[in-house]
């Protein structure tokens, strides 16, 4: 039996089923080295799930037409049996069926081109179509001022009132500089493809990567959408670990903690809940409420 998040998505994205059968859904996620990718979080969220689903490649983007290779240079890498083998920066295409369900998953995974940018995203929005993409998610990170020690925000827009109402995600407002995700998610919405972006706020002191705590976030709310159960309990670990850590680096140099410790307290105060009447009154009201329940 289909959950409801399932079910509002096949509203959203109706399409026959050619065989007679059960109608599948199908889900590009999309990620991009570089400046959409704070900490890697996002392109590591990407790949934490190909791996999971085992995912199998179905294209790749020619990276002589898109790339400076002066700028994004190719890497040396050796094989098992110490061949040298030289791994061009490029986009690669990867498909799975997500265990126990009916969505299936188009993995896209780029380093963000140096230049043509409208064809590569034409280019991208030809392999969505000829695989039958339902809905684009776009996951990004960036860098703010929020504080390690608190959950990792992660925002999620789109520009579709269908999918706003039926996934609770808000349009986004931000105006200024934008990165390849920018650019698809427009492309895409001009081709009748709603997409829906994710962004996770990671904290500018230790942008560096990796970033756990901010792909844990990101695989969480990933989750949410697809309404379906994630393995996630060795990357709630090593984020665990990584907060101890940068706990134990900040009591290390007085400034570091000062600068946390407001971060916390602007991020605490942020989340309090209105002190007005109305407030105290609906506090009040469900509390009546569980105690006639009780």
């Amino acid at each position: 039996m289909e959950n409801n998040q399932t079910q509002g998505l096949r509203r959203l994205f109706p399409k026959p089923a050619s065989d007679g059968g059960q109608q599948r859904l199908t889900v590009m996620i999309a990620a991009f080295e570089g400046w959409n990718d704070a900490g890697e979080a996002a392109t590591d969220a990407v790949k934490y799930l190909s791996r999971l689903w085992d995912g199998s490649k179905v294209a790749t983007i020619d990276p002589d037409l898109y790339y400076d290779f002066q700028f994004t240079r190719p890497i040396i890498r050796r094989t098992a049996s110490g061949q040298r083998h030289i791994k061009w920066p490029t986009t690669k295409l990867t498909r799975c069926s997500i265990p126990r369900s009916d969505i299936d998953v188009i993995f896209v995974h780029g380093v963000e081109p140096s230049y043509r940018w409208r064809a590569y995203t034409a280019e991208l929005l030809a392999h969505a179509t000829e695989l039958n993409v339902n809905c684009i998610l776009l996951v990004g990170a960036l860098l703010a001022d929020v504080p390690h020690s608190r959950p990792i925000p992660v925002t999620a827009t789109s520009d579709d009132d269908a999918v706003r109402q039926a996934l609770n995600t808000e349009t986004s407002q931000y105006e200024g500089p934008t990165g390849i995700i920018g650019v698809l998610a427009e492309v895409a919405s001009m081709a009748g493809i709603p997409t829906v972006s994710l962004w996770a706020a990671v904290p500018h002191y230790v942008g560096q990567s990796p970033s756990p705590k901010a792909e844990l976030a990101l695989l969480h709310r990933i989750e949410d959408i697809l309404q379906v159960p994630l393995e996630t309990s060795v990357l709630s670990e090593e984020a665990e670990a990584w907060e101890r850590g940068v706990d134990e680096l900040a009591t290390e140099d007085p400034e570091v903690a000062a600068y946390v410790r407001q971060l916390e307290e602007a991020k605490d105060t942020a989340e309090l809940p209105e002190a007005t009447g109305e407030s105290i009154a609906r506090e009040f009201e469900r509390y009546l409420k569980k105690r006639r329940k009780e």
